[in-house]
């Protein structure tokens, strides 16, 4: 990380060596995702969602514990079977 970067989350020099850097796993990123297309699909705000999320740290990689669910009715699994039948 860059000396601006530090200096953005306020962390002294001695603190700096303590940090590691780490990344959203595909896992994590399509957990986001779930909670943009969720909010969208709700109305819903979705920052309570994502200040919602557990993370771990997966060799440098972050994996969200909690990612949102979807819920499908009757009609709509339905439909989504018979898209994937035609793929």
């Amino acid at each position: 990380m860059s000396n601006e970067e530090f200096n953005v989350l306020n962390i002294g020099e001695e603190k700096k060596e303590q940090l590691k850097e780490m990344h959203l796993s595909d896992q994590a990123l399509g957990a986001v995702m779930m909670a943009l297309q969720k909010s969208l699909l709700e109305q819903s705000d979705i920052v309570p969602v994502l200040k919602g999320f557990k993370f771990v740290d997966n060799q440098g990689d972050l994996v969200v514990l909690n990612p949102p669910t979807v819920k499908l009715d009757h009609d709509d699994a339905d439909v989504l079977e018979q898209a994937l039948e035609t793929d």
